[in-house]
C-alpha cells in the first residue's frame, strides 16, 4: 500500500521514532508502512491520518486493495 507517511514526516522534521512515540508503535512499524511491507490497521491508519490533521484517504493509498478486491483476490 502506498503512502505519503515520508513526505508528511519530512514536512514536519518528524523522524520515524518520533512519529512512532505520537502514534503508539515502534519505530519498525512505521518504516515497515513506509516500505510498504505492512499494511496498517484501520486504527492505526487513523490514528496517523488524525496526528497529520489530515483524512485517512489523504495518508494512504487504498486503490491497489480495492483493485485486488474487485479482481477476486481478497
Amino acid at each position: 500500500m502506498k503512502t505519503r507517511i515520508p513526505e508528511l514526516r519530512k514536512q514536519q522534521k518528524l523522524s520515524q521514532e518520533e512519529l512512532a512515540l505520537a502514534v503508539s508503535v515502534t519505530r519498525q512499524t512505521i518504516s515497515s508502512l513506509e516500505s510498504g511491507k505492512y499494511i496498517a490497521s484501520l486504527g492505526l491508519a487513523f490514528k496517523i491520518a488524525r496526528y497529520f490533521g489530515l483524512h485517512i484517504e489523504e495518508v494512504f493509498d487504498f486503490s491497489e486493495l480495492e483493485d485486488a478486491n474487485h479482481d477476486g483476490n481478497l
